[in-house]
């Protein structure tokens, strides 16, 4: 599994001109999901994620977690994380994993 971790005041996600999900102050996640990964990959990730120290305390240091912030998190697909450009300019995506295996593990 890859993640791009970006710290949030809020994020939503539309599709079909419908909103879909919307959190206020936390973590959005871009996750992509390689060939082969399973729960295992998915709960240890999930682990990581809420207790990764990136959110500021009182003195300014970024020391805290989603956790201890009370924070929410918002995942959202992103299979173009395993894309693979080295050869040609049309990019490689079969070291993502099938839409039919992937969304179990959200």
């Amino acid at each position: 599994m890859r993640a791009l971790v970006q710290r949030v005041s809020e994020a939503a996600v539309d599709a079909g001109g419908h909103e879909i999900a919307r959190i206020g102050p936390g973590m959005l996640v871009l996750l992509g999901v390689h060939t082969g990964d399973g729960p295992g990959e998915a709960d240890r990730l999930a682990r990581k994620l809420r207790a990764l120290r990136i959110f500021e305390d009182a003195d300014g240091r970024m020391n805290l977690s989603l956790e201890d912030t009370g924070g929410q998190c918002l995942c959202v697909s992103q299979f173009t994380l395993y894309g693979d450009a080295r050869r040609g300019n049309r990019p490689s995506f079969v070291a993502a994993a099938r839409p039919e295996d992937a969304e179990p593990l959200y």
